[in-house]
């Protein structure tokens, strides 16, 4: 007999798939939160609190969950990746504090940013002791490849942010420029988060590969359904602001699908808002309505669930496993997160 699943049932079993994950590396998990707390401690007051104040605003620690995954997927028994997985989340928490600094954003995760409580300069420097911390273990490790991996994630990320600086307020950015900055900005992270954990487990080159491929793709897709998601009312849901690329004219695929497919008025007004930032009360509304008008929105999520395919089929090689089963879930929690 067949059995018929709502639609509304299934997206909740995806939304949910994230901490079946999670339950499956608990006990990982656990030490390495002792590990970032232990590990962000300095004798400067400043550093531990300014550092906890955005550790512990919550997140979903999903890229050291990623790494922790990965190890148990490749069958790594030691406890390295312990140490690597709170070396990732210090990598992604400098970036950021930086990017709240360059942003000028006032909130993260629903709480006021470090930025606004504690000012730009420390916690640009902040930032920057986190990113050494990060360093401080993977030299701990001893692991030339990881060094090496880590590393160049970091500056590969750093080349991202530059690339989105150039980028910024300027309408005529393409569609291939913007997943370059995406790339580099965030899926490089999620790639290399998912790449060690075969390097941990000493496994074969094509599996360190195929998990580099799960998690740059993985990163695409996710980062591709943030930009929808600050055009969504479900935004607020998630503690942010609905708008805010738009009132900072940051360019991001809905609006650049948008801005191609509309008419020359119209384009008049993405220019106005963007480029030049002359923005009036009325004018984010317009813009939502230019991109369901234009089907912008839904296309970028098409384009999520694209790169989430891609993410799947790296994860062909791996035998079946509750682990592999949840790294599948995991394209989906990402993905259904827009609706």
């Amino acid at each position: 007999m067949a059995i018929v699943v709502s639609l509304e049932e299934e997206r909740s079993r995806k939304a949910g798939s994230f901490d079946t994950l999670v339950s499956l590396v608990t006990a990982d998990l656990e030490k390495v939160n002792r590990t970032i707390v232990d590990r962000m401690h300095s004798p400067v007051e400043l550093i531990p609190q300014l550092a906890g104040h955005i550790i512990a605003a919550g997140g979903k620690r999903l890229r050291p969950v990623l790494t922790l995954a990965a190890s148990k997927l490749c069958g790594h028994k030691g406890e390295r990746h312990v140490k690597l997985a709170a070396c990732v989340e210090f990598i992604h928490t400098a970036t950021l504090l930086h990017d709240d600094v360059v942003d000028e954003s006032e909130l993260r995760r629903g709480q006021a940013s470090a930025n606004a409580l504690f000012g730009n300069k420390p916690s640009v420097l902040v930032g920057d002791f986190l990113f050494s911390r990060s360093f401080e273990l993977m030299v701990e490790d001893g692991s030339l490849a990881v060094l090496a991996i880590l590393s160049r994630a970091s500056s590969v990320i750093a080349e991202g942010e530059v690339l989105q600086l150039i980028t910024a307020n300027d309408t005529a950015t393409g569609e291939d420029a913007y997943l370059e900055v995406i790339r580099a900005k965030t899926a490089a992270l999620f790639a290399a988060a998912c790449r060690i954990g075969a390097v941990v487990a000493d496994r074969p080159k094509v599996e360190e590969e195929a998990l580099e491929s799960y998690g740059l793709n993985l990163g695409i897709a996710f980062q591709l359904v943030d930009d929808v998601l600050d055009y969504s009312a479900k935004q607020a849901v998630l503690g942010k602001a609905v708008g805010d690329d738009f009132r900072e004219g940051k360019i991001t695929l809905p609006l650049i699908l948008a801005f191609r497919r509309g008419d020359d008025e119209e384009r008049t007004f993405w220019r106005r808002c963007v480029e030049d930032l002359e923005q009036q009360d009325g004018d984010l509304d317009r813009a939502i309505k230019l991109m369901d008008k234009h089907g912008s929105l839904a296309a970028t999520v098409a384009r999520a669930r694209h790169y989430g395919e891609i993410a799947r089929d790296a994860l062909g090689i791996f035998p079946d496993s509750p682990v592999k089963q949840a790294l599948n879930d995991v394209i989906d929690f990402c993905v259904e997160r827009a609706y």
